[in-house]
């Protein structure tokens, strides 16, 4: 049975109209939208780890609804938009060698940027936060050296991930890989829901998601940077920073008192608690 004929891509090219609007909507908002406000998150480490921890606080608020809001928001449309995109992918045919026009060159690197950014999803999800939250797996992953973020010792465990040369490496081309697809997906998002079709409106609009992505492009290395810059000497002190934090965003009700959220207080740690 041919690639055409088959009932998956019968159903798509019967759809074809909606499910392409659909996917490069979701591209945007909410995934788009997700990946600035995480950026933005985490460059606001460079401020200080006090402002990181605060943002990250502020996301889990929402408690018990927290995976609700990741799966309705985030995890659905990114499985979403990652399997029809790899589908519109295999299925696309791309004539760059026979015609260099920039618009086949921008084609191209949307689907190298967007297998890269899947596959950089793929293992900074499992390397930060391990892909799903049962304590089986959890211990596992962790025993393996993932899962290592824990969202109450933000800065100290994002650093603490981030140590060595093949994870900073790994996520500085994953992320530009990410602003690149998302800044050219704008441009081919306006055409396919009509919004520039004339030569001049896209030479317009090149314009102006090429300085977007340029801004995310800063925003995004300027996380980067926050989160491999400080040693492994920086971490006692922000460990010191989590804990004062903790204690105060619980008696304020800000998050609720969850262990499995945080480091396992130390003995040293107690006992400075205690001394204060």
């Amino acid at each position: 049975m041919s690639a055409s004929t088959t009932p998956l891509a019968t159903f798509f090219f019967r759809h074809e109209f909606a499910i392409r609007r659909i996917h490069s909507l979701l591209g945007i908002v909410p995934l788009g939208l997700y990946m600035v406000v995480h950026l933005s998150t985490n460059a606001s480490l460079l401020n200080a780890p006090e402002t990181f921890q605060r943002a990250v606080y502020m996301i889990h608020s929402p408690g018990k609804l927290l995976p609700l809001i990741e799966w309705a928001f985030i995890f659905a449309p990114l499985i979403f938009h990652a399997v029809l995109g790899v589908w519109i992918a295999k299925t696309g045919k791309i004539n760059l060698n026979q015609y260099q026009f920039t618009s086949n060159k921008r084609y191209t690197w949307q689907r190298w940027t967007g297998f890269i950014a899947l596959v950089y999803l793929f293992f900074h999800i499992l390397h930060l936060h391990g892909w799903f939250h049962a304590e089986f797996w959890i211990d596992a992953a962790r025993g393996m050296g993932f899962a290592s973020f824990r969202p109450y010792n933000a800065p100290s465990t994002l650093v603490g991930a981030m140590q060595g040369w093949v994870w900073p490496a790994f996520y500085l081309v994953g992320m530009l890989a990410c602003v690149y697809h998302l800044a050219n997906g704008l441009w081919t998002a306006g055409i396919t829901w009509g919004l520039w079709i004339s030569p001049a409106a896209q030479a317009r609009a090149t314009k102006l998601c090429a300085a977007l992505g340029i801004l995310l492009a800063v925003v995004g290395v300027s996380a980067w940077w926050a989160a491999v810059s400080p040693g492994e000497e920086n971490i006692a002190e922000m460990r010191a920073v989590e804990d004062r934090m903790y204690r105060a965003a619980v008696d304020a009700g800000m998050v609720a008192e969850d262990p499995e959220k945080r480091l396992p207080v130390d003995s040293v740690s107690a006992e400075a608690s205690l001394s204060d």
